[in-house]
């Protein structure tokens, strides 16, 4: 068994790129092994921002030897017939054999093929591989016609320790590469993994990102604690930082006091998107004037140059931060708000101005099913929510919008629960950020999200496949998490209504509003199943419920679902839950066969059986207390009652014959049949019930 070793050597490619380039490269490579019938133990591939390398263990010197044996037309077949399988097999008549089977005789052929030896076939695999190798951004250069990331400057690939000859992008491969940029840039000869590693370490250049994240956030850790300062956690920052150097060097810099007046957010994404800095916080978690910077080289002056330089550059950079700061304020956020209806939302949904008057329209509406929601508030928060977009701050950081709103809004002298609506009304942004909870906040971030839902839904922009270029899948869950964390009780049907009637411009007829709220409700039926389903709920239960049609409070749909489970995990449910299928599938025959429904009133003096008179009470009585328990939400008191319909049932099928003799006894018990999914169909739907 031996070693596959490729590395392709080129210019920087974008840190943000490097992971997915090296999973790319690892499955090409190793699907394209596997269909060439070559096993193999490990594979893993690396990444610096210069090189994309992949190592495999454990595959064989040449492919298995292959004998198959084909069975073509039979003995006597026409000429055509038989010239054409021959032709297939690459065979003459003589050569292939003649057997004796139970339909007569045929020819057969055993074709054998010896395996090709794994330097070949890696010959020709991996150029084809390097060739399909998906980059977001591609470029060519010179003369060549190859596409890649960045300009390609030499491929090593070994198998065995020998050279695999190949030519990919005009560059022929080779066993040499390089070393880091500044500090050994000289050829290196390799002769495997070990010594390619080992030899890349004495060239200054760390292969593994994993090495270098540990080295980045041990060595930065250590300074910002020998100034009695702690780190600030930035995981994504680490990421890509080690992704910018082959050899890091943790140095700790500062900026000037002055700048401390800015907020802290502003000052921690300036340093961190501008300059990729890590910041430093003291024991009470305050930002402080410390930054630290990872260089790509050993100084020869230990990095005072090169801090020297960063505090300069970073300077200009919170000069620029400060005086974005001071100029904003000297507006009042409110004066800012018309200049939306120069920003356009969508060309089909017109200006953020627009927007922001549908946002306040549905939020005070919306307050109205919030605790502790003031609408004045509520009207006035939404009013300012994006004003901020049109700040020159915001212009500058876009991430920073919202928080900014908050500052801007608070120097105005705006009620606080004001100013912490305008920061969090686009929580929650995703599945591991903070849903909001304050009362005001609550009702703008809800009428942001379902505002953009109903819109972008109106004008059939609804998400296809993997594709969501609006986001509306996180809106989508954003509205879930901020109605079930907060308990509220929100009708979604007319909430999304009132949303759709706010779009005047689009002149929606009844019947296509209408329309747009079912498929925006199946939509958050899929949603709630994806949401639901690391708490172990099952996804067919929440379409049971969902399927009614009339419920869309999802504090009380959980409340139906958590009941049914319940319900299916007792004996009666399971027990139904039978019955209901057993019936269900005798109506769909009885119907199919005779063209007719059996959904009708059951004719009472034609019930000739004692089962069929406790089944028809049964369904009666069960219906009416199940129907009182869901008006009063004790679903699990529902369940009970449709728990009782298990005896007569079960009676029922065990001494009545449905299809009698007597046309009209089978029609009244057909009818009697379908009452039993008509009665469960008062908690759920059980059709979508999978197990």
């Amino acid at each position: 068994m031996s070693e596959l070793l490729l590395e392709l050597f080129s210019e920087e490619i974008p840190a943000r790129m490097q992971a997915r380039a090296a999973d790319d490269l690892k499955r090409l490579v190793t699907d394209g092994l596997k269909k060439a019938e070559l096993t193999f133990t490990d594979a893993r591939a690396y990444t610096t921002p210069r090189r994309l390398a992949l190592v495999v263990d454990g595959l064989p010197e040449a492919q298995p030897d292959v004998k198959e044996e084909r069975r073509g037309p039979k003995v006597g077949a026409p000429d055509k017939a038989i010239e054409g399988f021959l032709n297939s097999v690459g065979m003459t008549l003589d050569q292939v054999e003649q057997r004796e089977m139970p339909k007569g005789t045929f020819y057969f052929a055993v074709v054998e093929r010896q395996g090709r030896q794994t330097n070949v076939v890696l010959a020709d695999l991996l150029p084809e591989a390097l060739a399909a190798l998906p980059w977001p951004k591609s470029m060519r250069w010179g003369a060549g016609s190859l596409r890649w990331v960045r300009p390609l400057h030499s491929v090593l690939c070994l198998f065995g320790g020998e050279t695999v000859p190949f030519t990919f992008g005009g560059i022929e491969s080779s066993n040499t590469t390089c070393g880091h940029r500044f500090m050994a840039p000289e050829p290196i000869t390799v002769t495997g993994f070990a010594d390619y590693t080992d030899k890349l370490a004495a060239a200054k250049v760390m292969l593994d990102p994993a090495d270098r994240r540990d080295v980045i956030l041990a060595d930065a850790t250590k300074l910002a604690e020998a100034d009695g300062l702690t780190l600030k956690d930035d995981k994504g920052l680490l990421d890509e930082v080690a992704g910018l150097v082959e050899w890091p060097v943790a140095l700790m810099g500062r900026f000037d006091d002055h700048f401390m007046d800015v907020p802290p957010e502003v000052l921690v994404t300036a340093m961190r998107s501008h300059q990729k800095y890590f910041s430093c916080l003291d024991a009470a978690g305050r930002l402080m004037p410390r930054f630290i910077t990872v260089a790509n080289m050993v100084a020869a002056d230990g990095g005072k140059s090169i801090v020297a330089g960063n505090e300069k550059v970073l300077s200009a950079r919170l000069h620029d931060a400060k005086f974005f700061w001071d100029q904003d304020r000297k507006r009042t956020l409110a004066s800012r708000a018309p200049d939306l209806g120069a920003m356009v939302f969508h060309a089909k949904l017109g200006t953020l101005d627009q927007k922001v008057d549908r946002i306040q329209a549905l939020a005070v509406d919306i307050a109205g099913h919030i605790d502790g929601a003031d609408r004045d508030l509520v009207r006035s928060a939404a009013r300012l929510a994006k004003a901020d977009l049109v700040s020159e701050m915001v212009g500058e950081f876009p991430e920073l919008q919202g928080l900014m709103g908050r500052y801007y809004a608070l120097h105005d002298g705006e009620n606080p629960a004001v100013a912490d609506a305008i920061a969090e009304h686009y929580s929650p942004a995703g599945p591991n950020d903070a849903c909001p909870t304050a009362p005001v906040s609550v009702a703008v971030a809800l009428a942001d999200k379902i505002d953009t839902l109903a819109g972008f839904f109106a004008i059939d922009e609804k998400p296809t496949g993997s594709k969501d270029p609006f986001a509306l899948r996180r809106a989508a869950l954003g509205v879930i998490r901020l109605v079930m964390e907060n308990g509220l009780r929100l009708p979604l049907r007319a909430a999304f209504g009132s949303a759709l009637s706010t779009y005047g411009e689009l002149q929606l007829a009844d019947d296509d509003k209408a329309r747009i709220v079912d498929e925006i409700l199946d939509f958050f039926a899929d949603r709630l199943k994806v949401h639901l389903r690391e708490q172990g709920v099952r996804h067919d239960l929440i379409a049971a419920v969902f399927a009614l049609g009339d419920e869309d409070d999802l504090v009380r749909l959980l409340a139906r679902v958590d009941a049914l489970q319940a319900f299916l995990g007792s004996d009666d449910g399971a027990s139904l839950l039978v019955a209901f299928r057993r019936a269900a599938n005798i109506l769909r025959i009885e119907e199919k066969k005779d063209k007719t429904s059996y959904a009708g009133d059951v004719v009472a003096e034609r019930l000739s059986q004692d089962e069929e008179k406790d089944l028809h009470r049964g369904l009666i009585e069960s219906a009416d207390k199940a129907l009182g328990h869901v008006g009063n939400e004790d679903f699990g008191a529902a369940m009970a009652a449709m728990a009782t319909l298990r005896a007569p049932v079960d009676a029922f099928f065990d001494h009545v014959t449905v299809n009698c003799d007597d046309a009209g006894l089978r029609e009244n018990r057909l009818k009697l049949l379908s009452g039993i999914p008509a009665a469960l169909g008062r908690v759920a739907d059980f059709s979508k019930i999978e197990g």
